[in-house]
């Protein structure tokens, strides 16, 4: 079976995006894919729309955050994104830390990334690249979605949006479906409302 490659654009903040993101490395174990984690920033997606002051607040972090894993890209290349985005994640949503830059120096430090990259946190050095970067996921799907947003094939989708981490063969039956999906160019969504508070297990 050929190995597909999956693009998965993430926003680090984003706690839908971490949970697809652990089903997608689960899938891994189980279907022939090479996954690459890429940066989008919902900072720069709602941009110019109103925003109350803690979502805002939220966004401003999500975009320093962006420029970190930009930084982190450049210096070490776009492997690095996956043990770097790990540890922010499971900082950001499985411990629920909002001390960000206790965070991003942990992380750093557990990504085996120098410190000083924090410093790029809070210039405008990383926002050319953060912008075509965030082009380059959004232009697939559309700028009316967020992330978690995936490339397979030359195809992007919005999703699929978990409230928790598909295992094991059912992990791999759902990337099989997502695919199919994919593929056939008339569909568009699916959705329905959640019920259930996220679990990050």
């Amino acid at each position: 079976m050929q190995t597909a490659q999956v693009d998965f654009y993430f926003d680090a903040v984003c706690p839908f995006a971490w949970i697809t993101s652990r089903w997608i490395l689960e899938v891994r174990k189980y279907r022939p894919i090479e996954v690459r984690f890429r940066v989008m920033s919902l900072a720069l997606l709602n941009e110019g729309k109103e925003q109350s002051a803690e979502y805002a607040e939220t966004m401003r972090q999500a975009k320093r955050i962006a420029r970190v894993c930009i930084a982190a890209e450049q210096l070490r290349g776009e492997s690095i994104l996956e043990p770097l985005y790990g540890a922010l994640g499971r900082r950001l949503h499985n411990e629920k830390r909002r001390d960000y830059d206790a965070v991003l120096g942990e992380a750093l430090a557990e990504a085996g990334l120098p410190s000083d990259l924090l410093s790029g946190a809070d210039g405008e050095q990383y926002d050319a690249a953060l912008a075509e970067s965030h082009r380059r996921g959004m232009e697939k799907v559309g700028d009316d979605v967020g992330t978690p947003t995936l490339h397979i094939e030359g195809t992007g989708i919005f999703g699929p949006v978990f409230s928790r981490i598909p295992r094991g063969e059912e992990a791999a039956r759902l990337f099989d479906a997502t695919v199919t999906l994919m593929r056939h160019r008339t569909f568009y969504e699916l959705k329905r409302s959640r019920t259930e508070p996220l679990v990050f297990d």
